[in-house]
């Protein structure tokens, strides 16, 4: 660079041309040559401030950035991997419920981020579903939709028992639902429920989705989907990441594959998440109980993306006529419902839950 830089400066500014130079001093000695050193170092000068403001604004960014922190906790008799945040004087508090897979670690950067953008009002818990962990604490066993459901109602009167913030839930896919029967069952702790991309019932109209219940509810199947997905546990843990990032993972971002590598190659792990899926499927063919979700439409709130088959959009309309108090919104900018793999969607989701927590809390104020 700097060979480069001394170079540019010895030429002579473009408007000299040959002509004129031919009746100019020698160049080392001109004084328009002077006069272009000068203007160049202070322009050179002021985009080196520039530079440094920015790398400071940087500094302060990453400053301001709390991480998470992880830890074990058992509930329902079953070991709880755990994400948290806290703040110091906390003026609310968000749990947040994973999709399936229900890996919490894969939700480190909007984690992250929500609590940057909530400019460090909120202390924030995930919660991760029970044997979507990377060691099989519970010995093989497989666990329900509702065993989960019961285990995240469990981890509320448990574990935020002395919460004296209102709590919010913020749940994605499969997490949404939970979330909703965390609400159902602990309505007087919970102050508002965000949906992200949320799954609430079947889509008949999803080929994918049919693709996915046969597989998961054939043991068959599902055991050796889950023992070739398991087999990739033999490779050495920087092979098993340059596969993911160029297969599945060519714009995932560190976080996310690195939770596919430490996580999704258990063979316990990926017999839990097609199980929990077999019976979420067997739970929610039948339509959202709408009378509840009319009942509480003020406390809730939902995210949609224009092409999930998870949550389509058909869901947002018919949500919309049947609880209209509902908060319901769509994103638009092509994050997917896998927003969570990515750090722009991690982002970008996080200052959208953000956006809405802080409209809800200044509702209750008026």
């Amino acid at each position: 660079m700097r060979c480069g830089h001394h170079h540019h400066l010895l030429q002579p500014p473009p408007w000299v041309t040959p002509t004129l130079r031919s009746f100019l001093p020698p160049i080392g000695s001109s004084i328009l040559q002077t006069a272009y050193f000068s203007a160049s170092r202070r322009r050179y000068t002021r985009l080196n401030l520039v530079i440094s403001n920015m790398e400071s604004e940087k500094e302060l960014i990453n400053k301001a950035k709390r991480h998470v922190t992880s830890r074990l906790c058992t509930v329902s008799g079953s070991m709880t991997e755990v994400l948290e945040i806290q703040a110091e004087t906390p003026k609310f508090h968000v749990l947040f419920i994973p999709g399936n897979p229900g890996v919490v670690s894969f939700y480190n950067d909007f984690l992250e981020s929500l609590h940057q953008f909530l400019d460090g009002n909120a202390s924030i818990t995930a919660v991760g579903q029970i044997s979507h962990t990377c060691k099989d604490w519970e010995s093989g066993k497989l666990f329900s939709l509702q065993e989960q459901i019961d285990h995240k109602v469990e981890f509320v009167r448990r574990e935020l028992e002395n919460v004296e913030v209102p709590i919010i839930l913020v749940g994605h896919s499969i997490g949404s639902y939970i979330s909703l029967e965390i609400l159902r069952k602990c309505p007087e702790k919970v102050l508002y429920c965000i949906g992200l991309y949320p799954f609430l019932t079947l889509n008949q109209q999803s080929t994918k989705q049919s693709l996915i219940g046969k597989l998961a509810a054939s043991s068959l199947l599902s055991a050796t989907a889950s023992f070739l997905v398991a087999s990739l546990g033999l490779l050495p843990m920087w092979a098993a990441r340059r596969l993911v990032s160029n297969s599945l993972g060519a714009s995932w971002s560190d976080t996310a594959v690195q939770a596919t590598c430490t996580h999704l190659r258990q063979y316990h792990t990926m017999r839990n998440v097609l199980y929990m899926a077999m019976t979420e499927f067997r739970e929610l063919a039948a339509e959202p109980d709408w009378k509840f979700m009319r009942e509480n439409q003020s406390k809730l709130a939902f995210l949609f993306g224009i092409d999930d088959h998870w949550g389509p959009l058909h869901l947002f309309e018919e949500i919309s006529k049947q609880a209209p108090g509902t908060s319901l919104s769509i994103e638009r900018e092509g994050h997917t419902h896998g927003f969570c793999c990515t750090v722009a969607g991690s982002v970008w989701v996080a200052q959208r839950v953000a956006t809405l927590i802080e409209t809800r809390l200044h509702q209750k104020r008026l």
